[in-house]
């Protein structure tokens, strides 16, 4: 598969580049991206820190006071989660939200996602991300010319400097280097802008 190479401003003027049909041009299924994405939104939970109940604290089990004539309840022991230091009464217990997923499988995932954005036309491939002095407002006049609103770009090892600085006070616009590459974001926004860098390095990843 054949796409062109743009600069950000949006002419094609960096002649074309061969993308691999083993990544970008699979036919995607839903079964498996579903199974990606799911596995991620777990992995991302935030499981809540466990509280000791009352069986749990370590304090005396000695019953300390009379059970009649002291002018309070009948309490058994200082456990109780009445008293400071007790135990918490209905406390939060630790649960775990992640499962595995295969290797295999989250690969597939993964190129998957590319091949649906190349197949639907959302797959932009441009020369690099410079932005001139990194001004919010010369990179705005620059994706309106590339016609993308919502859009992840993926750059190479590391992230271009001047496009992070420019587009981080533009909504809908964010930015990956290539190794945080990944399904659900890929397919949360509309456009995937990828640099040239992005392409060769997902290739390696994709077939490592």
């Amino acid at each position: 598969m054949k796409i062109k190479i743009q600069t950000l401003d949006g002419s094609a003027a960096k002649g074309d580049i061969e993308l691999n049909d083993a990544i970008f041009g699979l036919e995607p299924r839903a079964d498996i991206l579903h199974r990606v994405v799911t596995w991620q939104l777990e992995k991302r939970r935030g499981p809540a820190r466990a509280a000791r109940e009352r069986s749990e604290v370590a304090r005396t089990g000695k019953k300390f006071g009379r059970q009649k004539g002291g002018g309070t309840a009948r309490h058994g022991d200082r456990r109780a989660p009445i008293f400071i230091g007790g135990g918490k009464a209905h406390g939060p217990r630790a649960r775990t939200f992640g499962h595995s997923l295969n290797k295999k499988v989250r690969a597939l995932g993964l190129k998957m996602a590319l091949s649906a954005k190349a197949k639907g036309g959302s797959l932009i491939v441009v020369d690099n991300l410079d932005v001139a002095s990194g001004k919010t407002q010369t990179l705005a006049g620059q994706l309106a010319k590339l016609g993308v609103n919502r859009a992840l770009f993926i750059d190479g090892d590391a992230t271009n400097v001047s496009f992070a600085r420019a587009s981080a006070n533009i909504g809908g616009v964010n930015l990956l280097p290539v190794i945080g590459a990944n399904v659900y974001d890929i397919l949360k926004h509309d456009t995937l802008v990828l640099t040239r860098a992005a392409v060769e390095q997902l290739e390696v990843r994709c077939n490592g």
